[in-house]
C-alpha cells in the first residue's frame, strides 16, 4: 500500500493518491458537511477533526481542511484512514 499526498494550488486541499483503485467507473464521489456517502472510507475521513469536505475519483481522494485546521496534524491521520481502508 503506498498513499502520496500531492499539494494542490489551493492550501486548504491536499490530493492523496492511491496505488490501487479505490472508485470503480468514471463517477466521482464528494461528501460535504453533513452528508454520508455510501463508501466508509469517505465517511471514516469526514470524522477527523478538521476535515471540511471530500472528493473522490478513481485511485485519489481530494481532502479539504478547515481553514483552522493544520496539515501538519491532519495530513498522517489521513493516509493513516486510507491505508487502515487497504489502499
Amino acid at each position: 500500500m503506498t498513499v502520496q499526498a500531492k499539494e494542490t494550488p489551493n492550501p486548504n486541499a491536499i490530493k492523496f493518491d492511491s496505488d490501487r483503485m479505490i472508485f470503480e467507473g468514471n463517477g466521482s464521489v464528494s461528501v460535504m458537511p453533513g452528508q454520508t456517502s455510501d463508501h466508509s472510507i469517505l465517511n471514516d475521513l469526514m470524522s477527523l477533526n478538521g476535515v471540511d469536505n471530500v472528493f473522490g475519483f478513481q485511485n485519489f481522494i481530494t481532502v479539504n481542511k478547515k481553514n483552522d485546521a493544520s496539515w501538519d496534524e491532519l495530513k498522517q491521520q489521513v493516509i493513516d484512514t486510507i491505508e487502515n481502508h487497504g489502499y
